[in-house]
């Protein structure tokens, strides 16, 4: 059974799509590779420990408040 033919929607390349491939079904592994690393560096940016702390003290003064 011949994998099916498909065409990246980022450079245009032409792969076989294979079970199993990671990423995007339209994309070739080479954009999905990476699409995925830069995913990665994003997500590590975005754990800052002062904003947690904020938004924990916001959710826990919400729940708590005394009704007047």
């Amino acid at each position: 059974m011949a994998f099916p033919i498909k065409t990246c929607v980022v450079c245009g390349e032409e792969f076989e799509l294979k079970p199993g491939k990671p990423g995007f079904a339209n994309r070739c592994p080479e954009c999905s590779q990476a699409e995925e690393s830069e995913s990665k560096s994003n997500f590590k940016a975005t754990g800052d420990s002062e904003l947690n702390a904020a938004r924990r003290s916001a959710m826990r003064d919400m729940l708590y408040r005394k009704e007047s």
